[in-house]
């Protein structure tokens, strides 16, 4: 199995070029709206602060190896939960539910910003986004 693209030194399955800017600049537009709609929300920036790093939590996963520190990094970096946690917070109306939607999706968005992609299972710095912290040579 091959491992990383030899033209282009990034793991296999990982975007290049124009169409890895495209979705860096997607997080950035997630995370930019996000904070400005938690802001027009006026939820409070000490909920923010003290949450937009909680998902980075799921690292400690990492301990226990590569595969399952992957498993749930992904988990915890997916749109699929927060989307739904803010489809309840709507229907349910709850503030805090919809405050901590918004804040997962900002983190999300942060992340891929600066290039911290979906992990894959051979290491935490394979990432779909490319390959992420030193590089050997």
């Amino acid at each position: 199995m091959q491992l990383t693209d030899t033209a282009t030194a990034e793991p296999a399955g990982a975007v290049t070029g124009g169409l890895r800017t495209m979705l860096r600049l997607e997080g950035l537009a997630l995370f930019l709206g996000m904070t400005l709609l938690y802001w027009v929300w006026d939820g409070s920036w000490w909920v923010y602060a003290a949450l937009f790093l909680a998902p980075d939590l799921s690292f400690a996963a990492y301990f226990f190896g590569p595969r399952f520190g992957a498993m749930l990094y992904n988990a915890a970096h997916t749109y699929m939960v927060p989307m739904a946690l803010m489809t309840v917070g709507f229907v349910t109306a709850e503030p805090l539910v919809l405050s901590i939607a918004m804040i997962w999706l900002a983190h999300i968005g942060f992340d891929r910003a600066l290039g911290f992609g979906l992990k894959y299972s051979t290491g935490f710095g394979f990432t779909h986004l490319g390959r992420i912290g030193k590089r050997s040579t």
